[in-house]
């Protein structure tokens, strides 16, 4: 099975992205578990934090799934969606579309670049839930804002959001990476409090409204950036700290630099992420996937915009002592 895909990234969150809208592929669910888990492996695969399958909509320009390097599926994935948006923006030519996901149809368009030369995306992170029942997470009370989890930390506090994804966010003065890892292992290994596992990130605030986010995400660890991590990230720094509603967040990640914008209308939350969605190079697959073996050819590079995003990465790792 040959198979086309591109190589992309949004704030170096990278992804192999599959476009089915126009082929045949009839990937099976098992399938869609197997080509996650033979392409994304760094050591012996293409490498990639997930992939995503770009699908025709019956109710949407597109749809989007992701899956994780580990096989599992997210329900929302905001820098893969940006990568989306981008393809199915210039695919169809209009500045603005909307893709269907898991949990609901979100609003994509082009905006004004949030550094120089980068072209920018934007799209809706929704629905977002403090509901401990529906995160799913069992703590005591129907909401988890800014509570110890004895299981993870003595000294840290927690909150527990669904952005629609499963997270849980905590304010630090400085981030410890080290310290994260662990969490955030311990935290997806705790079924009885994270019955779906959970994404753990770590807050330090940079400035009012400018704020470094690392996150541990469920299904792959350690991540450059986790794009509904950064917005959870934002609107609890809105809640437990000096940011902002209504005002542009800028969220810098080891990847990269994000913008959130956080609202709230008739007391329910909604996030804007607008940041890159930059390609890498084009190339296709070889597959044959019940030998679990690929060959990658007609391999084409997008160096002009990978030199550019070079320049944002250096702003970025200036801004947190990289």
């Amino acid at each position: 099975m040959n198979i086309p895909f591109i190589k992309c990234h949004g704030s170096g969150n990278d992804f192999i992205m599959i476009d089915e809208t126009n082929q045949e592929f009839n990937f099976t669910e098992t399938q869609r578990k197997d080509l996650s888990k033979l392409l994304c492996d760094r050591g012996s695969g293409i490498g990639s934090d997930g992939i995503l399958f770009v699908m025709p909509s019956e109710k949407a320009e597109g749809r989007m799934r992701m899956f994780n390097s580990d096989g599992t599926e997210a329900e929302m994935c905001g820098n893969g969606l940006r990568c989306v948006a981008r393809h199915m923006i210039e695919k169809l030519g209009k500045p603005s579309i909307t893709i269907e996901t898991e949990k609901a149809l979100l609003s994509v368009s082009q905006v004004d670049e949030i550094f120089p030369e980068i072209s920018t995306f934007s799209v809706m992170i929704e629905p977002v839930s403090f509901d401990a029942e529906s995160l799913p997470v069992n703590v005591a009370g129907e909401e988890a804002v800014d509570v110890k989890i004895p299981e993870l930390s003595d000294n840290l506090t927690f909150t527990a959001l669904s952005v629609p994804n499963p997270h849980i966010v905590a304010m630090v003065d400085v981030v410890d990476h080290e310290e994260l890892l662990r969490i955030g292992k311990r935290a997806n290994h705790l079924p009885e409090i994270f019955p779906n596992g959970v994404n753990v990130s770590f807050v330090q605030v940079l400035e009012k409204n400018k704020i470094f986010v690392r996150t541990f995400e469920r299904g792959v660890g350690l991540t450059n950036a986790c794009g509904t991590a950064m917005s959870a990230s934002s609107l609890v720094s809105t809640m437990l700290g000096p940011n902002e509603l209504d005002r542009p967040i800028v969220v810098i990640n080891k990847g990269g630099l994000v913008n959130c914008l956080v609202e709230k209308k008739e007391g329910r939350f909604s996030i804007q992420l607008r940041g890159n969605a930059t390609n890498v190079y084009r190339a296709v697959a070889k597959i044959d996937i019940e030998a679990q073996t690929f060959h990658m050819s007609e391999q084409e590079f997008f160096d002009e915009e990978n030199e550019l995003y070079k320049k944002l990465e250096a702003y970025a790792a200036s801004e947190i002592g990289g």
